[in-house]
């Protein structure tokens, strides 16, 4: 014997009533079954729509019931053969010719109470019975018979919500459906008081029928067939990498179906888990697919998380005060007056201090729990030895189940710490002592953002995907993306690190794609849908996306970027950086970013403001973490001037120099802030406060070596063209260097209480002499190094070794 349940949302048309037929053949392998169906997707609300629009008095609901009719006989019209579809349209008339008596009587004595919609949805669920058993009839291939729930079903008279009598219910069931090996087609839903007045058994009745007749008749097996494959690891809606579970205890159902999992009523397993009778929850429409099992016995290998749930929209209620310490009685008080108003808690912790209660309720029942509680608490609430109700809404509560829980050391270590990395602040937290569920609250704003950190977490622990927001796409930003593009499916396969360019901008547009923008075609993408570039409207995007695990990486060398950072830091949101003015600017901004990514426990990175890919920030770091202090530092810092103090000679003037070095975009996007020696002092500005020295950039003695009158060119073409008037001299200081047999170098210089960057003449011996190309170098001085310095050299400019030095910041992020 099984019982076999198919919801309403696999029955939507005449193609699903004949996938019906065939999944109930296909089932039932010479064992006797019983059918119990709901009403047509989308006929319970309308049938009530039409008792509401006839309350109102409105001919709104004679609409309403041609639409019911003309779906109902149109099904009996394409299901039934020409000779049959008089009898059967007959019948179905006549159910439909009741339905607008009881809308006309609702209309004329202007009252629609849950015993007349009880009367009235009835109709959904005797609708789709009929026509179903009448079709599974036609080819003789199953014995059918139908029966009615109503003679079966007994309840009390608490409409709208009927609780059944199940002693009264079982000998029922047992006396009308055992001894005959017949398949039985029954209405789920729908029931009656011993008087006969219908009743119905609330949301999801149909669930519950089928539960109490499986449990009735001592079932093998409880089918419930749906749109879905099963319950899923989370909501799919929310959590799109949801996948189904396989199996999972009666316990672990309840917990999840408590919290909101949808394709399974809480109710239902009530009665089947006291008779130990197995559910299996199948998609209708993939029937291969071997859907979730709930049932007892499950081994000791599954995994300690088994599933998410959560409930959205919930109001947490607080009531606090010294008056409550100590003072036996008070949560009874509470809960009682609560229960008395029919106020469902969803949701309860306690300080252990006995100073404060929060409970968790449905946003429907907010004015009545806060009116009840301030109520009962009237005289402590006057005298102030308990404040009044603290309201938080718009919050949700997002549970953690699974039955070996209890047996794992730092699950909720594991949760509390990856929403904490991606900014969810928990608001409450309550565990119950079976430790099968860790419920958490948290602002709906994070719910979607939160279920999927936590899914990601434990679910697909091996996989980490970030969102990436890109601005500027320059020479860096523009490398950085091809090698994304090169590196993206080596990264999923080797890493399971997954990166999504979410959002992308430069000067003029920016673009937003939720689902990803092809990396392949960012270019083509940004300017045939991007919209007009907007730094605050840009940062307004990201934050109301709000990802998990999102970058933000600037690759522009703009000050209109620098604000965003904070306000991207505070909202949890990684920082990646090639831009120097964050790190260069005044010394309590610069801290105040770090002091920031530090508490918000996200990074803040900008290892290519010195070196481009050269590890100079991260080598200081590690020295400095490991106990020893710097004490001073030598360096070539910028690859371009070195690039050009190497590269020009009597064959290439130093001005065509300059513009070459720009055309390769070796220097920043304007060559002056690299001539007039800027950019170095920016960059000995940010190693020395990574050494763990307060500095400012005037504290810095800059040593030109550029005539002033080049700089008062109005723009950067006008730059090189009267650079060009001083080649002579730049010749002369050339000829001057290989004369003393050694090679001009800009180099920044510091000690503590002294900074400098200037042009200097070096020969054979010193280790900047052999420095080539655009190579930086760094000789660093600490307690540990004081002698022989260390040493650090390599490529420092160029878009390429700079964007994969950024690449290699975001992938410190992802390895975490």
């Amino acid at each position: 014997m099984k019982v076999i349940k198919f919801g309403g949302s696999c029955l939507r048309s005449i193609n699903d009533i004949k996938n019906l037929k065939d999944i109930i053949i296909n089932s039932l392998e010479n064992e006797q079954a019983i059918i119990v169906v709901s009403a047509f997707q989308g006929i319970t609300d309308h049938l009530e729509k039409c008792g509401t629009n006839a309350l109102k008095s409105s001919q709104e609901f004679e609409k309403d019931l041609i639409e019911i009719e003309h779906f109902h006989l149109s099904l009996a019209g394409e299901l039934f053969t020409i000779t049959h579809q008089s009898e059967i349209k007959a019948k179905v008339k006549m159910m439909l010719n009741e339905i607008e008596d009881i809308c006309t009587g609702i209309s004329f004595l202007h009252e629609f109470t849950l015993k007349t919609k009880d009367s009235l949805i009835q109709y959904g669920e005797l609708l789709s019975s009929f026509l179903i058993s009448e079709y599974l009839k036609t080819d003789g291939k199953l014995n059918i018979e139908y029966a009615d729930a109503r003679k079966m079903l007994v309840t009390d008279d608490n409409f709208g919500k009927a609780n059944p009598d199940i002693k009264k219910s079982f000998e029922k069931i047992k006396k009308q459906l055992s001894g005959k090996n017949k398949t039985y087609v029954i209405p789920g839903f729908i029931a009656a008081t011993p008087e006969g007045k219908v009743t119905t058994l609330g949301r999801e009745g149909s669930d519950y029928s089928a539960a109490l007749i499986a449990s009735a008749m001592q079932a093998n097996i409880l089918e419930k067939w749906t749109n879905v494959d099963g319950i899923m690891t989370a909501d799919p809606s929310l959590v799109k990498s949801a996948f189904p579970i396989p199996e999972l205890s009666y316990n672990e159902a309840m917990e999840l179906a408590h919290f909101g999992a949808k394709v399974i009523y809480p109710p239902t397993l009530y009665s089947v888990f006291e008779n130990k009778i197995p559910i299996l929850i199948r998609n209708a429409f993939e029937p291969g697919n071997p859907g979730t099992k709930i049932h007892a016995g499950l081994n000791n290998s599954r995994p300690a998380v088994i599933g998410l749930s959560n409930i959205p929209e919930i109001v947490l209620l607080t009531l606090s005060g010294s008056g409550m310490v100590g003072i036996p009685g008070i949560s009874k008080r509470m809960f009682s007056v609560l229960a008395e108003k029919k106020v469902n808690i969803i949701f309860i912790t306690q300080a252990s201090s006995e100073h404060s209660i929060t409970i968790g309720v449905n946003q429907d029942d907010l004015k009545k729990a806060k009116k009840a509680i301030s109520e009962e608490f009237y005289l402590e609430i006057e005298i102030g030895k308990v404040h009044k109700p603290d309201i938080e809404q718009n919050q949700s509560i997002i549970a953690i189940v699974g039955d070996r829980m209890k047996r794992s050391v730092g699950l909720a270590g594991k949760a509390f710490s990856s929403l904490g990395k991606n900014g969810v602040n928990i608001r409450s937290i309550a565990q119950g002592s079976s430790e099968r569920n860790i419920s958490m609250v948290v602002h709906q704003g994070d719910l979607k953002k939160a279920m999927n950190v936590l899914h990601e977490r434990f679910f697909l622990s091996g996989t980490k995907q970030l969102h990436l927001f890109l601005i500027g796409t320059g020479n860096v930003g523009s490398a950085l993306l091809q090698q994304i593009d090169e590196q993206i499916e080596y990264l999923k396969q080797e890493h399971s690190i997954v990166l999504n360019l979410t959002g992308i901008a430069n000067s003029k547009k920016m673009l937003f794609q939720k689902e990803g923008i092809p990396i392949h075609s960012w270019k083509q993408k940004l300017e045939k849908n991007g919209q007009k570039m907007n730094p605050s409207v840009f940062l307004e995007n990201v934050t109301k996306l709000n990802l998990r695990n999102t970058i933000f990486i600037d690759e522009t060398a703009s000050e209109s970027i620098i604000p965003l950072y904070q306000q991207f830091l505070e909202g949890s949101i990684n920082v990646v950086t090639s831009n120097k003015i964050a790190a260069s600017s005044g010394f309590e901004r610069y801290r105040k970013l770090i002091d920031t990514a530090r508490a918000k426990n996200v990074k803040f990175l900008y290892e290519t403001n010195v070196g481009a890919g050269l590890p100079l920030i991260r080598t200081i770091h590690d020295l400095i973490n490991s106990g020893d202090r710097i004490t001073g530092f030598q360096a070539v810092l910028s690859g371009s001037l070195n690039f050009i103090l190497n590269s020009f000679n009597e064959k290439m003037t130093f001005s065509k120099t300059v513009q070459k070095a720009q055309e390769a975009g070796f220097t920043e996007p304007d060559p002056r802030i690299d001539l007039n020696g800027t950019d170095v002092k920016r960059k000995l500005l940010i190693l020395a406060r990574e050494c763990g020295y307060q500095i400012e950039m005037e504290d810095i003695e800059s040593l030109p070596f550029v005539p002033e009158t080049s700089f008062s060119a109005p723009t950067k073409d006008a730059f090189i063209e009267k650079l060009s008037e001083q080649d002579v001299y730049f010749e002369k200081m050339r000829k001057s260097a290989i004369q003393n047999k050694k090679k001009l170098r800009y180099v920044a210089d510091f000690k503590p209480g002294k900074a400098t960057v200037g042009l200097l003449e070096v020969n054979e011996a010193h280790p900047f002499y052999e420095l080539d190309g655009k190579d930086n170098i760094l000789m660093l001085y600490t307690r540990l190094y004081e002698e022989q310095p260390m040493v650090i050299k390599g490529a420092g400019a160029g878009a390429g070794v700079t964007a994969s030095g950024v690449f290699a910041d975001i992938m410190r992020i992802a390895i975490g």
